[in-house]
């Protein structure tokens, strides 16, 4: 008797909105108009394909479509005498039957629980007999791309070469892992994602039939967080309604979601794109408290980097109707940040959002993100820079170039940045006088800059053909790198300022640079054995051996400068 009791007094179990307004005909279908369409023309001319691939991101509506394709097939009509249509009756055996899932002739598997060739084989076996009771035996299969690779090959076949009365319907939200050969065997349709105007539509519809209360801007936040799926906003507006009891505030809506406001986060990237940055950490401060996730912060920033981007390419995207107010007026404040910046920005944030994800700490990490993109903004673009240097050099604002390279007490220039900050250079780093430079030189500057592997090509195995201001012309072997022009051509643009064009030639040229050391070194090691005094210590000492000769420094010769070639046998000491 209590059992009876409980069971009159219980209320009717809830049914969640993705399932209780999941579509049923194709008219209720969102946003897939053209495959409607095609199926609709292959119904009505009777060419039917036997086996359909539906494909696209999860939420989108495959297996809904795929049983109401399983539907227009088998529907009757009202008076039992109907064909495949593209407007399901509702009220046929079969219809009633498949909208229960009850319907013994519509097979519906999921394939990644059933991921093993035995499932197939029992399909396989299944296909040879005719419909129970409709016009076609209809095997639905949901994320067909789990299955293993001997159960698709088994299918293969059967799939080829189906009996008249059977159909095939894949569902896959990864169709890169269908092999082609099955992929070649059907009709494919890809389901695309639903735009949020569309959804907020649907969701405001689905909010009326509850007889929910919600705040337009409460759908819409749904809809973009839904991310074009229906199932997943459902399931969002399903919570709302929840939470608010039965009233949908865009605040809470906001906070269910972990989203900033949208006028702090328009704030924020106002901040960090101008380089403010102590308004920019107080913005993120106040959002923390507030409640939004780092991550999302990061992601809206993402967003608005994106508009302002699209704004700048896209001649009156400012006038488009679709845009909020506030984020039309961010447009025309941050009209003048120009591209570079905005991509500078634009990379940082997308590497900055993989670190936030990974840290231990979130909210620090994303501080680190804002800060780095905020000074970034100061920066000016390689091209400016150059050209900065450039006009500095020509004014003579850098000074001159020391010929030792620079040290630390060289001539130093100040370089004034877009942002009012400055960078202090050595001049000799950023300026070396081409036309004074000889080849020994030029290769003397790659080991200066600790270029160590173009300084070994260039000294022990580059032989020189034509060397000018600006023209680099050489020899060398095949073991050469294949960018070895380019790079020296880079290095020395670089250094110099000015453009040098570095080619490879078959021409026989100069010896390499180590030859001609080894000679000199040679011909000096000669003149010192002929010297008087090195004859006088070998007959004293017959077993000692020269290792190695250094020039004399003016101090040991008593000039104050010294220059060219020795002139006396006396002007090297031995080592």
């Amino acid at each position: 008797m209590s059992e009876l009791l409980i069971e009159e007094n219980a209320s009717p179990s809830y049914r969640v909105l993705a399932r209780k307004y999941r579509p049923v005909t194709f008219e209720e279908l969102i946003g897939q108009e053209a495959m409607v369409r095609t199926l609709s023309n292959a119904i009505e001319a009777g060419r039917l394909p036997h086996a359909w691939m539906l494909t696209g991101v999860r939420g989108i509506g495959k297996t809904t479509t795929a049983r109401i394709i399983a539907r227009a097939l088998n529907c009757t009509g009202t008076d039992g005498k109907g064909g495949p249509t593209i407007h399901p009756c509702g009220v046929c055996d079969s219809c009633r039957s498949i909208l229960e899932d009850r319907n013994v002739d519509v097979l519906e598997m999921d394939a990644a629980s059933h991921t093993h060739v035995e499932e197939i084989r029992d399909i396989i076996d299944g296909v040879r007999y005719g419909p129970a009771a409709g016009r076609y035996k209809v095997y639905i299969l949901d994320e067909v791309h789990m299955l293993s690779k001997n159960a698709f090959n088994a299918l293969l076949k059967t799939l080829e070469e189906p009996p008249p009365h059977a159909k095939f319907i894949f569902a896959t939200t990864e169709i890169r892992k269908v092999p082609i050969t099955v992929l070649s065997r059907c009709q494919r349709f890809d389901l695309r994602r639903i735009d949020s105007e569309t959804l907020t539509k649907h969701f405001m519809k689905i909010a009326g039939l509850e007889k929910a209360k919600v705040e337009e801007e409460a759908i819409r936040m749904i809809a973009l967080a839904a991310d074009g799926a229906v199932r997943d906003g459902l399931s969002l507006l399903d919570q709302a309604i929840a939470r608010g009891s039965g009233v949908v505030k865009a605040a809470d809506v906001k906070d269910m979601l972990g989203l900033a406001d949208r006028g702090q986060s328009i704030a924020l990237c106002r901040h960090v794109l101008r380089g403010e940055m102590k308004p920019a950490l107080e913005a993120f401060a106040s959002m923390q408290l507030s409640g939004s996730d780092p991550v999302q912060v990061l992601q809206d920033m993402c967003d608005l980097i994106h508009m302002l981007t699209r704004g700048q390419v896209i001649p009156d995207f400012a006038a488009d109707p679709s845009l909020p107010e506030y984020d039309r007026q961010f447009l025309t404040e941050a009209a003048d940040i120009k591209i570079p910046a905005l991509t500078r920005a634009w990379q940082i944030l997308l590497k900055g959002l993989g670190e936030v994800q990974v840290a231990p700490k979130p909210a620090q990490a994303a501080e680190m993100v804002l800060i780095r993109v905020a000074y970034a903004s100061d920066l000016p673009s390689p091209g400016d820079l150059v050209k900065k240097i450039r006009d500095m050099a020509a004014s003579g604002a850098l000074g001159a170039a020391s010929p030792s390279g620079g040290g630390s007490g060289g001539p130093k220039a100040k370089l004034a940045l877009g942002g009012g900050g400055s960078v202090s250079m050595a001049a000799p780093s950023v300026l070396i006088e081409p036309a004074s430079l000889s080849y020994r030189e030029i290769v003397a500057l790659f080991a200066e800059k600790r270029e160590a592997g173009l300084y070994a090509m260039l000294h022990g195995q580059a032989h020189l053909v034509r060397c000018v201001p600006g023209v680099l012309e050489l020899r060398i072997g095949s073991e050469a790198p294949a960018n070895f022009a380019g790079r020296v051509s880079q290095c020395l643009t670089e250094w110099t300022g000015q453009r040098w064009m570095v080619s490879l030639s078959s021409e026989e040229g100069e010896r390499t640079l180590l030859d001609q050391d080894r000679e000199a070194e040679a011909f000096h090691m000669e003149r010192a054995r002929a010297h008087p005094l090195m004859q006088a210590v070998f007959s004293a000492f017959p077993d000692a051996k020269v290792v190695s000769l250094r020039q004399k420094t003016p101090d040991e010769t008593g000039e104050t400068e010294k220059s060219g070639e020795p002139e006396a046998e006396n002007d090297y000491l031995d080592d």
